[in-house]
């Protein structure tokens, strides 16, 4: 049947009433349109293949598929049946095709989304949230050197005890067996955080147990002799390095906290009129806020860098950015540039030089020397360390400590 010239056809199409029962209008070679009871129009386009008509209904219906496009869709059609293949088995095809790249598309971001990497990371942002920063940075780290370059974008189901000891045993044959013990410990926590998410069935960190070699206890180096920390001191006057790592290996020992809590001091935690250091929780080791009393001679020196770097937040900033604090071990290299090596004093030796010397020297109550230095031991009473206790009594010692260390 020849088909109808457009114009009329189109008219002839969009005037189609609906009748009683279903009825179509040929269009020619084999494009019909029908007309449901309902009024609503669809395209058929009918054929014959091998011994059986056949038909393939062409998606949309009319008029959101015009005469032309319908047109189209069948001349398609007819090349695919001169080619000797079946419209509708093609098309069948190709919408399983279409539904096998989705499917395998979700298996892919799925299997994405539970990679080593990927867990671990959500695992970091829920459990290590209330944990300090220099910790959270430290974990992360530790991951990103040693584990993540090859097992992170593994999915976590499919990591082995094997493959897992593998990459902690590089970091052991470094001599860095407490690195090498933290990963095996960190990445237990990841899997059975993946247990509990239903991203893998197993912890194989805990088949590994006894597979490293076991760390030697080293106690920091500090200086107690005190005229070695008297040297020691007096070189720091000198020191001739960046001026924010001067300052703060010149408070260190004057306030004797964990190296990176000072180190991460900002503006806003110091209170001139009262004389004292408002150090957060959220940066102390046992999640309590902590203060630290100020001597005449920690005030003189805070003043003094608050005309160099109070234009910014921290009080040590790096040479080129006002608002990021010198690095971890700016104080460690400070130290080895004026020639004190590993096995004389560390940055967070101090803390050890002075609560020896407060103890054997200046002979202050322990009770004082433990609370200044923010360790959870409870007192008599069962009463945990918080950031008041023994504040009066830890002023005296703090303005006695550095009238000893002038």
């Amino acid at each position: 049947m020849p088909k109808l010239a457009e114009p009329k056809a189109a008219t002839v199409y969009s005037n189609a009433a609906p009748k009683e029962k279903e009825y179509s209008i040929a269009d020619g070679r084999g494009l019909y349109l029908v007309v449901n009871p309902n009024g609503i129009k669809l395209w058929d386009f009918r054929y014959r293949f091998g011994d059986r008509r056949r038909k393939i209904a062409i998606k949309g219906g009319y008029p959101a598929v015009n005469l032309k496009a319908a047109r189209e869709t069948a001349e398609r059609f007819r090349a695919i049946l001169a080619h000797g293949d079946d419209p509708a088995e093609i098309r069948k095809a190709g919408e399983e095709d279409r539904a096998r790249i989705d499917l395998e598309a979700r298996q892919e971001a799925a299997k994405a989304a539970t990679t080593f990497r990927k867990v671990a990371e959500e695992w970091m942002a829920v459990r290590l949230a209330h944990r300090s920063q220099i910790t959270r940075l430290g974990v992360q780290q530790r991951f990103e050197r040693n584990l993540f370059r090859v097992l992170g974008d593994r999915p976590i189901a499919e990591i082995t005890a094997p493959e897992l000891l593998q990459e902690i045993r590089k970091v052991e044959r470094l001599g860095k067996l407490e690195t090498a013990h933290r990963l095996l410990g960190a990445s237990g926590q990841v899997f059975r955080y993946a247990i509990a998410t239903g991203n893998a069935e197993r912890d194989v960190a805990a088949d590994l147990r006894g597979a490293l070699s076991t760390p030697k206890t080293e106690h920091r180096a500090a200086l107690t002799d005190p005229k070695e920390f008297g040297r020691l001191l007096q070189d720091i006057d000198v020191y001739q390095g960046w001026y924010a790592t001067k300052y703060a290996l010149q408070l260190l020992p004057m306030v004797f906290t964990r190296p990176g809590e000072l180190r991460l001091a900002q503006w806003s935690e110091i209170d001139f009129g009262r004389a004292q250091w408002d150090i957060p929780a959220s940066r102390m080791k046992m999640r309590n806020p902590h203060t630290v009393p100020l001597s005449r001679q920690a005030l003189a020196l805070l003043r003094e860098l608050h005309e160099l770097s109070g234009h910014g937040a921290v009080l040590f900033p790096t040479p080129r950015q006002k608002d990021k604090p010198i690095s971890n071990v700016a104080v460690l290299n400070g130290l080895r540039r004026m020639g004190y090596g590993t096995e004389e004093q560390s940055a967070h030796g101090f803390r050890a030089t002075a609560r020896t010397l407060l103890d054997e020297r200046l002979h202050v109550n322990p009770a004082y020397i433990e609370a200044q230095l923010a360790h959870k031991v409870a007192d008599t009473l069962g009463t945990a360390y918080n950031r008041t206790q023994h504040l009066d009594a830890r002023r005296e010692m703090m303005q006695t400590w550095a009238d000893y260390l002038d």
